[in-house]
């Protein structure tokens, strides 16, 4: 059976979500559609791009439609990419697909969405996902070739993210809030290796520094680690490293958005 994943800043509350869906099975009835999230803050790219990396390696192979589309109208090109492993990724050619691709083996081809024969007759300005990728991912899980779509593009001109670095020090690590969940779990740029080059170990004391703010913050491994009402420090299920707060929300407590820059002192004073 073909699959098809969806991802997008939609929400749920219009029916956007529903006629893609209703797009995609007309063209494909029998294709199964599983949606990851419609839930990424409206227009953020990094934030859904992020989201698309995690949790791509988690779904069955086949088609991942990926719309966060500030750009929908404009001069930016539509794309179907062919990864490392053979997987389909179809969406806006702002640097939300990519970072995913990559993780999967590379960018081995991609193809600009031009064909009509693979659109909806009529489409909008300001609707793409619905007129535009929805059709092209269900005529990919069908098994249309991508070169049917439209030319070629190098991969290396495709538009990429400015992927925040971490600075990490010997005393301090200068990172970003990446991402918030609905839990205020705030996603950092930092993973294992990070922790691993800082020496930070589970039980330790640590200063999270917020502007004029500094709080303090305990390394641990799960929140039963830790007491209710403790920030913690913690690698996620996604092997990203986070902020949280044992059985409260961390990122409204703190007053913290996502881009906001924090610093880690390793050594609480």
């Amino acid at each position: 059976m073909p699959f098809i994943t969806f991802l997008t800043d939609f929400g749920l509350e219009d029916d956007f979500v529903g006629t893609c869906h209703g797009v995609m099975k007309r063209i494909a009835p029998h294709v199964e559609i599983i949606d990851i999230t419609h839930g990424i803050p409206p227009r953020q790219v990094l934030p859904g791009a992020l989201t698309l990396a995690n949790t791509l390696p988690y779904m069955p192979p086949g088609v991942h439609l990926a719309v966060v589309d500030p750009g929908v109208g404009g001069a930016r090109r539509a794309l179907a990419l062919r990864d490392g492993e053979g997987r389909i990724h179809v969406g806006p050619d702002n640097g939300l697909l990519v970072p995913a691709a990559e993780k999967l083996g590379g960018i081995k081809e991609a193809h600009e969405l031009t064909n009509p024969a693979y659109a909806l007759d009529s489409v909008s300005r300001t609707f793409h996902g619905r007129d535009l990728f929805a059709p092209a991912a269900a005529h990919l899980a069908l098994g249309v070739s991508l070169a049917e779509l439209g030319p070629p593009i190098d991969p290396d001109a495709l538009a990429r993210l400015d992927l925040p670095q971490p600075e990490v020090g010997g005393s301090r690590v200068r990172c970003k809030v990446v991402s918030i969940d609905r839990f205020g779990n705030m996603q950092l740029n930092l993973d294992r290796s990070h922790l691993d080059q800082t020496g930070i170990v589970p039980g330790q004391r640590l200063e999270l520094e917020l502007g004029p703010e500094r709080y303090y913050v305990v390394a641990a491994r799960t929140f039963a680690d830790a007491r209710p009402g403790d920030i913690i420090l913690y690698e996620d299920a996604y092997r990203n490293v986070a902020i949280a707060i044992s059985g409260g929300n961390a990122a409204e407590m703190l007053g913290v958005h996502e881009g906001q820059d924090l610093r880690i002192h390793l050594e609480a004073s």
